[in-house]
């Protein structure tokens, strides 16, 4: 259920009251270069409550696509692979790519606590050396002659199923 917050209450009295019900997962944009879907991403992650959005390299995003809630939300920017390294402190980061994929996102059991969410840009997907540096590569099993997801749609299935496997009976494990 939605936060009921005054609307006229300030982005930081906002993100304060969402503070406590954040989850326990990031999401980490590699070199998105599609500021579109960026901002789109960053609605999303505000509608499953990350921990924070970080922006891996160049690129901005289109405040329009997020609707406004890059005001609630913790946005990093760090400069490269090593840098989200370093700003993750030790938490595990998963890359979401289909080529390198190590497995399914459906034969995942659990994630580990803190984990970082990886996605590339939608022309290039993650580099090898994104890769080689995560802890695990998971792949979203898609049909068709399209070989591809839209960033944004990769990014809500990936939350959607980090949120359904902790949902049990209405309420958050």
């Amino acid at each position: 259920m939605p936060l009921e917050i005054p609307l006229d209450a300030s982005p930081e009295a906002v993100r304060d009251a969402l503070a406590p019900l954040r989850n326990d997962f990031s999401i980490a944009l590699h070199c998105p270069g599609n500021a579109f879907a960026v901002g789109a991403i960053i609605r999303v992650a505000h509608s499953f409550l990350a921990r924070e959005v970080f922006v891996v390299g160049d690129g901005g995003w289109y405040e329009k696509a997020a609707m406004g809630m890059h005001k609630y939300e913790t946005l990093i920017r760090v400069a490269d692979v090593e840098g989200l390294r370093r700003a993750v402190a030790g938490r595990p980061i998963w890359a979401v790519e289909k080529d390198g994929a190590r497995r399914s996102l459906y034969a995942v059991d659990r994630f580990p606590p803190g984990v970082v969410l990886a996605f590339g840009s939608e022309r290039f997907g993650l580099p090898d050396e994104f890769l080689e540096a995560s802890d695990d590569v998971v792949a979203i099993p898609i049909y068709g002659v399209n070989n591809s997801l839209p960033v944004a749609v990769a990014a809500g299935i990936v939350m959607h199923e980090w949120a359904r496997r902790r949902y049990s009976t209405g309420a958050v494990l």
